[in-house]
Order: structure tokens, then C-alpha cells, then sequence
């Protein structure tokens, strides 16, 4: 996701001034596409930039790299704004904005709800919460990106809300999933299912750009892995039970997922759930 916002910013004429990946190859495969230099540690990264857009994959990667010596905080300037968008705890959050405001500058919690061909189409949602004024200081960055963007209240709302969009999402994945096994065991064949199902009423935009990924699973690439899933469904019903708000449903799709990534499908995408559940149909002796 950050490298297709890196290209998608070059794309429409923003500066890219340098980039950062924990793994170098990844930024350098980016750098000969953006012209843009890569940086040896997440503080050279910063130095240079008014705008500093952070996607990563957990909050332990987003606490290695804001941290330190080397860390993305200490080569901010004053009055640089970061744009967060990876999909964390909204304590994270909330810790991080604390340790950039400490360097005189900004954090805008913005992580977003898109795919990848959304980012390199500039459709992608964001929902951002931070100080309203440092967000319409990057909003031209945001727009290069985004369809929409929607500022939902303070520093760790954007988190928040992302955690209910995707337990939406996770939610629907599972329960496509469960539907196309079980027309699958009726003997109906699953592109005739799906067929039904995108026609339906619950025909939403997430079942229509799934469907090559669930009609053709051998050969689906990874747009959002299980082990991610799984990532997120525990983000997403540890800050539930903190709030105090029951979340059954999530809780058993977290069961699923865990199932599914102790099988060995942790590094298959999320549609790889109904492989899981096909699987353990035949192993129960189900006929």
C-alpha cells in the first residue's frame, strides 16, 4: 500500500522526497519509479519532508520505526505533519501523536478503506482524526490519494473507525465465504453462485471486486493476507472489550481466521477462508 501511494504521489506531480522500508529492496524497487532517494533509517526519511506518510503492517512495526535514535521522530521538523495510515490500536496512536507533538509537529491518524488498484486510481477513503487544521495542511497530499475524506473526531478516532469499517468488511468476507461453500455442497456450481450473490441485495462493492479472488483462489494475489485478518480481528475485539461493546460476531470470525492461519493459509489472501471452510467440510466427513 505504501509503495502504490508512493508512485500514485510522483504520478500527480507531488515531491517525493525520500523513502523508508525496513526492507531496503522494497524502497529501492520504488525509488526507480518515483526518482526519489532512499533513506537509510526512518529518520533520514523525515528530515527532508513537510508531509510524512507512515502504512505499516502492526502496531510493533509502527513503534520500531517511530522510536530511537534513528526512529521517524527524530529527524522531524518543526510543523511537519505525519499522516498515519496504518491500521493500528488507537492507543498507538494516541502514544505516537504524544511523541510527534513533543518535536513540534503534527500526526493525523488517517488509515483508509481501498485496495491497492483503488490507490493507483485515487479512489481511496480516508477517515482521518487529529487537529482539523494540520489535516487541511495535507489534504492536497490526500487528495492525490483519496475519493473521500472524512475527518471523524480527535487524535485515534481515525483508528477507531477504521477498526468498525473493517470489521464490516472481515465480517462479509466470512460470511461469502461460508455462502459459496454451501451452495458448493448443494451441488451448485460456485460461479453460478456468486452470480446470485453480486445480483442480490447483498451484492456489495466488496463482493464484486472479490470475486476473481474467490472464482479462481490458486491463482488470486495477495490483497489482504489472513494473518493480517487475524491481526486486525484481534485489533478489533480487544478494543471492543475495552470499550465494553459486544462484538459476538467478530469474536467467532477472530476463531475462524486463527483456525485458518494454524492450517497453514496465514500468508494466502483473506478469500482463502472458504478454502478453510471447504477443507474442514471434507475432513469432518461430510458428504
Amino acid at each position: 500500500m505504501g509503495a502504490a501511494m508512493a508512485v500514485r504521489l510522483s504520478e500527480q506531480g507531488r515531491d517525493v522526497v525520500a523513502l523508508y522500508n525496513r526492507t531496503a529492496s522494497k524502497a529501492e524497487a520504488v525509488a526507480a519509479r518515483v526518482r526519489a532517494p532512499v533513506a537509510g533509517t526512518a529518520r533520514e526519511a523525515a528530515e527532508p519532508a513537510d508531509v510524512v506518510l507512515v502504512s505499516l503492517g502492526d502496531d510493533d512495526a509502527v513503534l520500531s520505526t517511530y522510536r530511537g535514535a534513528d526512529g521517524l521522530t527524530a529527524g522531524l521538523q518543526p510543523d511537519a505533519v505525519v499522516v498515519e495510515t496504518s491500521t493500528v490500536d488507537p492507543r498507538i496512536v494516541e502514544e505516537m501523536a504524544q511523541a510527534v507533538a513533543e518535536c513540534d509537529a503534527g500526526l493525523i491518524d488517517a488509515p483508509v478503506s481501498g485496495s491497492v488498484p483503488l490507490v493507483q486510481k485515487g479512489e481511496l477513503t480516508f477517515m482521518a482524526g487529529g487537529d482539523p487544521r494540520q489535516l487541511e495542511l495535507v489534504r492536497p497530499v490526500l487528495d492525490a490519494l483519496a475519493r473521500q475524506v472524512f475527518h471523524v473526531g480527535g487524535s485515534g478516532a481515525g483508528a477507531a473507525m477504521k477498526l468498525a469499517v473493517n470489521a464490516v468488511v472481515l465480517s462479509l468476507n466470512q460470511v461469502l465465504s461460508e455462502a459459496l461453500v454451501l451452495a458448493e455442497a448443494a451441488g451448485i456450481d460456485r460461479s453460478a453462485a456468486y452470480d446470485v450473490l453480486a445480483a442480490s441485495a447483498v451484492g456489495a462493492p466488496f463482493v464484486h471486486y472479490k470475486r476473481d479472488a474467490f472464482e479462481h483462489p490458486d491463482d488470486a494475489p495477495v490483497a489482504f493476507s489472513l494473518g493480517l485478518v487475524l491481526k486486525d480481528l484481534s485489533l478489533i475485539t480487544g478494543f471492543a472489550e475495552r470499550l465494553g461493546v459486544p462484538m459476538e460476531q467478530s469474536v467467532q470470525n477472530r476463531l475462524v481466521a486463527q483456525a485458518a492461519v494454524d492450517a497453514g493459509l496465514g500468508d494466502r489472501d483473506m478469500s482463502a477462508i472458504a478454502r478453510y471452510l471447504a477443507d474442514r467440510r471434507h475432513t469432518t466427513g461430510s458428504s
